[in-house]
């Protein structure tokens, strides 16, 4: 293999992951910047769509349902948790969000750990994701092809939503002065629980998209929302462009260091952090204190 051809399947692989990555943390990013909850349930959301999706493909026999129906848990459980729990909280201080969601967190890590037993869980791809495509001369998994291609989808269609829609310019005006919008006669709960929903879909959707590379497993939440705050305090807390780039930073770092420093790659992706946050506290598109 040559220099060129190294260097473009590592680029590959780094965007397959950098979108895995991306879908993870804008649902963290979104559920933040819009409604300034620190999410500790987020890797828990994505460990619980992982395990629906997978058990929902299985039954099915189909990829596809186990892709709708991951997502769609994940929401549902969001929607419940925040009209039921959270909406009694928003005058409180931080404490809270940060305690209720880590106990929500406890709670369906057990819960699928008693649902789905501790073993380590896999799903089948379709005929169509599972092949290989030729990039000069070389194979690359037709499936981390559909993950860059799916991911970058995904992302545009939520941006568009936040930036261009009627939606989108509620959830903003929301997020700036919840107390004016609900006096303009805007429902603010059911957009909050809306806004809730969406970002844990898009947990569950990462989760069970990421069970093909990597299985799916108790404790593969934990690992999910350690890397998700690094890459949110290197992209800046609540700035979907933070998330995008802060992903796409980590993807890199992780990919390339995996091939040449194997045993360094994860103390990289650390330093990556601390070298942002020491030149830009809030992070690279955060806003200054």
């Amino acid at each position: 293999m040559s220099v060129l051809q190294l260097w473009l399947n590592l680029g590959l692989n780094t965007l397959s992951l950098a979108s895995l990555l991306a879908m993870l943390t804008v649902g963290l990013t979104l559920i933040f910047g819009i409604m300034r909850i620190m999410n500790f349930a987020h890797g828990a959301m994505y460990m619980f769509g992982a395990y629906v999706g997978i058990s929902a493909a299985q039954w099915a026999g189909n990829f596809w349902a186990g892709l709708l129906l991951a997502a769609l848990s994940a929401a549902v459980i969001g929607a419940v948790f925040e009209s039921g729990l959270l909406r009694h909280l928003y005058k409180r201080d931080a404490s809270s969000f940060l305690l209720i969601t880590f106990g929500l967190s406890l709670v369906l890590t057990e819960a699928t750990r008693l649902g789905w037993g501790s073993n380590s869980r896999d799903v089948q791809l379709p005929e169509a994701l599972a092949g290989v495509v030729f990039v000069i001369e070389e194979p690359f998994p037709l499936y981390r092809v559909f993950l860059i291609a799916f991911g970058m989808a995904a992302l545009g269609i939520l941006a568009i939503v936040i930036l261009k829609s009627r939606l989108g310019l509620l959830i903003r005006a929301i997020s700036q002065n919840a107390e004016m919008t609900q006096a303009l006669g805007v429902n603010v709960g059911t957009i909050r629980t809306l806004t809730f929903a969406v970002g844990c879909a898009f947990a569950g959707l990462g989760g069970y998209l990421a069970v093909p590379l990597i299985t799916g497993y108790i404790g593969m939440g934990s690992a999910a929302i350690i890397e998700s705050f690094v890459i949110v305090m290197i992209g800046g807390m609540g700035s979907f462009l933070g998330s995008a780039v802060g992903s796409l930073l980590v993807a890199t770092t992780q990919s390339f260091g995996n091939f040449y420093f194997p045993d360094f790659s994860l103390v990289f992706t650390y330093l990556l952090m601390i070298g942002v946050l020491l030149y830009r506290p809030g992070g690279l598109f955060g806003e200054e204190e």
